[in-house]
């Protein structure tokens, strides 16, 4: 190939720079292999394109004769890939996008900063020697050409100049020997800086036959065999039922899969390329889907480092450093518009992101096919949440109706509500609080009724082996979903892998070993380990106990709040004001503590990532397990210290009138509404639930993504039929970088385990819980699958066979929620001091008189001075007895004002009530779990049956090799030497 006449003048190729700046070009020989100079000289190819120069410089440069040198470059060229059609119009819609050779297929994107320097002329080079020499070569073709040369910069913004350049060399540096370790490892790489986003260039990765082999043997992946077996459903008459349901239940299946359920299955086996001719191989391109690819050149990508800097650096580093600003697989392609083609995504955003089919099943198989195992669990588990809350919601609305159909029937409500037992109750509050008439609470009673009845105990025992009935299906629903994906064996897999280093973890033990180097004799051995974070661990321990102080600050702070707010609208003159003062308390403490956990919850979530990075974890696994347990502790604190506080300790150690305790100052501790703190319970519960998940998880996930766009849209030039216009000339790797970062799942998953605790710690306060949860749930689906879909880039498909530390978490949820509910019905509710009236103290075993039982006299005479209420006439009437709360000695007793029998009684029936329902419903909960076996019994079977048939495969294939040899050395060895004196043809 001959060279162009302009080449030989460096001075052309310079002024035609801009020209083609912009431009990617694929520099390659005629066997399509890379320069070998450009891997010699790593400054050479750190440019995006290339100046070419003279034969003489060429000769000087590398050492080659003049002759040599023009010899060897000729069969060379330079192709700018923008001239060639684009990889969406060369690409098959199946294959997905592809190189710009239409062939390739693009398995992975990195994208990087493209800065367009001011001229040519100010560059720097890593290597000193290169950049003397092309000073020169500049100045000498300058001399010959006549040109005047440029004029001098201003010394500060020259200097300026040169360290933004050495900085930006130094990534180039780096990136360029990251792109030869990836080179070397197998992969092809072909960049893109010629794209319609200006400022950013994109490395497409693709992964040859031979490397996927290679990584998938490595991996242990499980392929589908050539061997299929039959699957069966159990006896005639379960697969007879099974498929009885399958057709009622068709209209509620997504239409991805068969509508029958499959009775065959390939046998699966790890790869190897020794055992090629086990796999189906006869369509390579579609063997490793584009899942799988995307995963494999990931862990090259990890596995990859820069030795060349300081430290060595692997693509978490280079990312966090700014060298490469993102990586990520492609979507498969378009969801939407005329020329979408069908996809798998497509496919999703029809069939399982839209909200037009929230009643229909979620295509568990299609998710794990195109996000990977990972995922997959998370939304199977999530799904088989959202249905076992099905009949906890339908029992918990049966409980609240019963509460609503006996509200009328109850007695205690109805002495509170008569009018004409008169009874005149204590102050609230010391001064500017009076005295008040018990059927005042009449509304509040009625209210706290709906919620506190004997129906409670039973839901709240419901719930208890709910929890356990939920954990045992899940468990069986994900072992079925193993043998399903091929996932029995993954514990030696992962056990392969537990041992990879996180980036940071060996930059942190380079550095401390850089250090000792530097303190001790270079002949001392340096041992790198990085044993010394105890002061990142114990301040992190402190600052977690700090923070969860601060909770309780908080917590603290809404007391305060509703004290002061009680008393100055009880000093107030409006009538309105004082008649609503409980309703405006409870109400506006609710909504300010809702507003708190919110703010914290974002608090809290960043300082727990930021004290997991002070700890440097040494792999993925263990760094995401302490941030998962640092978050979830901070949170749970975050949510639950309000409704713990209500539940546990508010109305307790109040004192009594004359004797009150006091929280600071002249503010005593609050005092429980005459029907008990259920009810404010129930209203703090409901507003912390309901807003967290409109308005953190809904409205926040709806909202922000908007917001984004319009504030993109408002930054555009373009208006909206411009802007749809430029969306369609982007290729894939283009469109799927204005889509957000895949975060993890460890948001999702706590957001629904926070749910789970309001389901089930507090549930006999409140038994709407497990229906609000319902019907967030089924719009969580679907706005987390619209997410996954459509808004954030397609994440790596990670191997999981469980949903890891959540299941512990869970587990430890629903133990703790059976004490929890039985302290609730204990302390909080009036169950326990009912009961004990009916059957101990009741003339006629009914509940009249319980509300006299349990209220207790005050002579007003013994209040202490300057507690005594400022307008003691406000009913009209001058009180000298007033009553409150509590079971005390009466006034003309030896001991007045102090705990009664009564009490003691209560209190021990409290205590054992705890423990009777404590130990019951846990025997209850295990006596299920035991009678609920892990594993089905049919994939039991199933999996026996396969490693059956995977031996006798294996002992065939070891027959016919034996055969084979058998052959082999029954053979005569003179038989080569009679062919050619029999002439017969050969069958080779």
């Amino acid at each position: 190939m001959e060279r162009h006449g302009d080449d030989d003048d460096p001075m052309q190729a310079i002024n035609n720079h801009d020209k083609v700046y912009g431009k990617t070009f694929l520099v390659h020989d005629l066997s399509g292999s890379l320069l070998p100079e450009l891997e010699e000289q790593g400054a050479m190819r750190r440019n995006d394109y290339y100046i070419p120069v003279s034969g003489e410089e060429k000769a000087a440069d590398f050492g080659n004769t003049k002759d040599g040198g023009v010899s060897q470059y000729s069969k060379y060229d330079s192709i700018p890939l923008n001239s060639l059609k684009s990889d969406e119009a060369a690409s098959d819609p199946k294959q997905g996008p592809t190189f710009q050779d239409g062939q390739r297929r693009v398995d992975y994107v990195l994208t990087y900063h493209v800065q367009k320097p001011p001229s040519v002329c100010r560059k720097t080079y890593r290597f000193a020697d290169y950049h003397i020499l092309r000073s020169l070569r500049r100045s000498l073709s300058m001399m010959r050409s006549g040109d005047t040369p440029p004029s001098k910069e201003d010394p500060e913004i020259a200097a300026h100049n040169h360290r933004l350049d050495y900085h930006e060399d130094d990534k180039r540096f780096r990136q360029t020997e990251f792109e030869d370790n990836l080179r070397e490892m197998g992969l092809e790489l072909e960049k893109d800086e010629g794209n319609k986003i200006p400022g950013i260039g994109f490395l497409k990765i693709h992964a040859p036959w031979n490397v996927l082999c290679r990584e998938a043997e490595f991996m242990k992946l499980k392929m589908p065999t050539k061997k299929v077996y039959e699957v069966k459903q159990g006896s005639n008459v379960v697969e007879r039922i099974n498929l009885f349901i399958h057709k009622v239940t068709a209209p509620l299946h997504p239409k991805v899969e068969p509508n029958r359920p499959q009775n065959v299955k390939h046998l699966s086996h790890p790869f190897s390329r020794e055992k090629q001719h086990l796999f189906d191989l006869s369509d390579r391109e579609s063997f490793f889907d584009s899942k799988t690819r995307a995963s494999i050149v990931y862990e090259v990508l990890k596995r990859t480092r820069c030795t060349k800097a300081k430290y060595t650096m692997g693509i978490t580093s280079l990312l966090g450093n700014g060298v490469y600003t993102a990586a990520y697989p492609l979507h498969d392609g378009d969801v939407d518009g005329m020329g979408a083609e069908a996809n798998d995504r497509k496919i999703l955003y029809e069939e399982w992101a839209s909200y037009s089919v929230f009643y229909k099943y979620q295509p568990i198989g299609l998710i794990r096919k195109y996000f990977g195992e990972k995922i997959g669990l998370y939304f199977a588990w999530l799904g088989v949440y959202t249905q076992m809350l099905i009949p906890a919601a339908i029992v918990g609305v049966i409980v609240f109706l019963y509460g609503c159909a006996t509200v009328d029937n109850d007695i205690p409500s109805m002495e509170i509500c008569d009018p004409r037992n008169n009874i005149t109750m204590c102050p609230l509050c010391d001064r500017a609080c009076s005295y008040w008439k018990l059927n005042t609470a009449c509304g509040t009673a009625r209210a706290s009724h709906l919620f506190d009845n004997p129906a409670t105990v039973f839901f709240s025992i419901f719930m208890a082996l709910w929890a356990t009935m939920f954990m045992e299906h899940w468990k069986r629903r994900q072992m079925r979903l193993n043998y399903i994906w091929d996932l029995t064996g993954f514990e030696e897999e992962e056990q392969a892998h537990k041992d990879h280093h996180r980036a940071e973890y060996e930059i942190q033990v380079m550095q401390k070993t850089l250090k000792k180097q530097d303190m001790y004799p270079k002949d001392k051995k340096v041992k790198l380990t990085c044993t010394d974070r105890a002061p990142a661990y114990m301040m992190g321990l402190f600052l977690m106990l700090f923070m969860i102080g601060v909770t309780f600050a908080v917590v603290f702070g809404v007391i305060l709040y509703r004290i002061s707010i009680k008393a100055a609208l009880h000093m107030s003159s409006n009538p309105t004001a004082r008649s609503n003062i409980r309703a405006t308390v409870k109400g506006t403490a609710a909504v300010i503590n809702l507003v708190i956990i919110i703010i914290m919850d974002e608090v809290y979530g960043a300082i727990a990532r930021w004290l997991t990075v002070l700890e440097v974890p040494k792999t993925d696994k263990s760094f995401e397990e302490r941030l998962i347990i640092k978050t979830f502790v901070l949170k749970f604190a975050n949510a639950f210290s309000p409704i713990v506080y209500l539940a546990f300790f508010r109305g307790r150690m109040v004192g009594r009138p004359g004797d009150y305790v006091y929280v600071i100052g002249s503010y005593r501790m609050e005092e429980c509404a005459h029907a008990g703190c259920l009810m404010e319970l129930c209203i703090q519960l409901c507003i912390t639930m309901l807003g967290k998940q409109l308005i953190q998880n809904n409205l926040f996930e709806i909202g922000i993504p908007k917001i984004k766009k319009l504030i993109r849209r408002r930054k555009s030039d373009m208006d909206s039929q411009q802007q749809e216009d430029y969306n369609m000339t982007l290729q894939r790797h283009e469109k799927d970088h204005f889509l957000g970062p895949f975060v993890g799942l460890s948001p999702e998953y706590m957001e629904m385990i926070i749910q789970f605790g309001m389901v089930t710690l507090f549930v006999a306060s409140f038994p709407l819980a497990p229906l609000f949860a319902l019907l967030n749930n089924i719009i969580e689906i679907r706005l987390d699958a619209k997410k996954f879909v459509t808004e954030v880039r397609r994440p790596i498909a990670a191997r999981a066979k469980d949903i890891g530390i959540w299941y512990n978490l869970l587990r430890g949820l629903s133990k703790v929620a059976v004490i929890v509910n039985a302290f609730v019905i204990s302390f909080t509710s009036d169950f326990i001091p009912r009961l004990v009236y009916q059957y101990m103290y009741s003339p006629d075993g009914s509940m009249h008189g319980f509300v006299n039982h349990t209220l207790s006299y005050f002579n007003v005479s013994d209040f202490k001075p300057g507690t005594a209420p400022l307008q003691p006439m406000h009913l009209g009437y001058e009180v000298q007895i007033c009553r409150y709360k509590d079971y005390r000695e009466t006034l003309w007793s030896n001991t007045p004002y102090d705990l009664s029998k009564e009490f003691w009684a209560i209190l021990a029936c409290r205590l054992a009530f705890v423990i009777v329902f404590q130990n019951v419903v846990m025997l209850m909960s295990d006596f299920v779990d035991w009678l609920i076996p892990d594993i089905p019994k049919d994939i039991s079977l199933q999996i026996h049956k396969e490693k059956i048939l995977m031996v006798e495969l294996f002992m065939k294939e070891e027959e016919g090799k034996k055969l084979l040899r058998d052959n082999h050395t029954n053979q005569s060895p003179f038989q080569p030497r009679s062919r050619p004196a029999s002439h017969t043809p050969s069958n080779c």
